[in-house]
């Protein structure tokens, strides 16, 4: 995606059609993706960029082993 903006608007259709559809789980899925994705665009309200699904991971789980950062 370009930006957050397109991101978001792109899986607010995604969900559209999965409910017309009735795919419980696609629901599911799209639901916990747009609900991750609108709590990192209010952490870094400023940012325009579209981030990766690991930036927003650990966004939302700084302390996750993944997420971890050394200083040597």
């Amino acid at each position: 995606m370009e930006n957050i903006e397109a991101h978001l608007a792109k899986l607010k259709a995604e969900l559209d059609q999965a409910r017309q559809s009735g795919d419980t789980a696609k629901i599911n899925h799209l639901e916990g993706e747009l609900k991750d994705l609108e709590t990192y665009q209010q952490h870094h309200p400023g940012e325009q960029k579209d981030p990766s699904p690991l930036e927003v991971y650990c966004d939302l789980n700084p302390q996750a082993p993944e997420c971890l950062v050394y200083d040597d």
